[in-house]
């Protein structure tokens, strides 16, 4: 009998960008490139353009918002629309709470700042792809207010969690490390304010997103406070 075939590889991912400087689409050009499970097949630069990204049938759309003839966010229901199991994760320079709310309530899966680490950026882009959503610590802070308001404003699908089992359960120096990350500190930043190595920082994080499950500092700020473990 011969031997089983082994399983063939996974197609890539596919992604499309809609950004219109020049520098940055080369910038997350690069970044897809480093990775052998994604591949980019089409750019655009503005809305006009938009709508051919969706001839590439992208799983998963970059867009920043500022655009030369309107917002990127307007585009997120068109691709909703034409490709319903498309992702999208946002990357702008915009943090403020109206850019923030507008942007989800469009229906982005994901929201980074452009500051961002190129391995804050991949890992996002993979985690949106996996049905995660990814978000920068400051803007999960307005996430968080949402959480807070009444039942009638709130999106559905965002109880609190009464319990917590000792497994999930935070340490203290793992609730220091969230609390400075909500307040926008980098890992070297925290670790200083902490007096611990970056290598200990690292494995706080590891620790937090595995009792967590979530892959970024922001998921990780707003299901800390979901789960009231965490009071900003």
């Amino acid at each position: 009998m011969s031997p089983l075939s082994p399983e063939p590889p996974e197609p890539p991912r596919r992604v499309v960008i809609l950004e219109d400087d020049p520098n940055v689409t080369l910038h997350f050009t690069a970044i897809i490139a480093s990775a052998p499970d994604l591949v980019l097949c089409g750019t655009a630069d503005s809305l006009a353009g938009a709508d051919a990204l969706l001839a590439g049938r992208p799983d998963l759309l970059l867009s920043d918002i500022g655009l030369p003839d309107g917002s990127g966010l307007s585009f997120i229901p068109r691709i909703k629309a034409g490709l319903p199991e498309c992702r999208v994760l946002v990357i702008t320079a915009f943090g403020d709470r109206e850019t923030v709310v507008a942007a989800l309530n469009a229906g982005a899966d994901g929201y980074l700042l452009k500051d961002s680490g190129e391995s804050v950026i991949l890992d996002g882009i993979r985690a949106t792809l996996d049905g995660g959503a990814p978000i920068s610590a400051s803007a999960a802070v307005y996430l968080l207010e949402r959480l807070r308001a009444p039942p009638d404003l709130q999106r559905p699908g965002l109880p609190a969690t009464p319990g917590v089992p000792e497994a999930e359960r935070l340490t203290p120096r793992e609730i220091d490390l969230l609390e400075l990350f909500s307040r926008g500190q980098s890992y070297k930043s925290a670790g200083r304010a902490l007096g611990i190595s970056p290598l200990t920082v690292g494995n706080h994080v590891k620790a937090i997103y595995r009792k967590l499950q979530v892959h970024s500092r922001g998921e990780a700020v707003y299901e800390a406070v979901r789960r009231q473990q965490l009071t900003l």
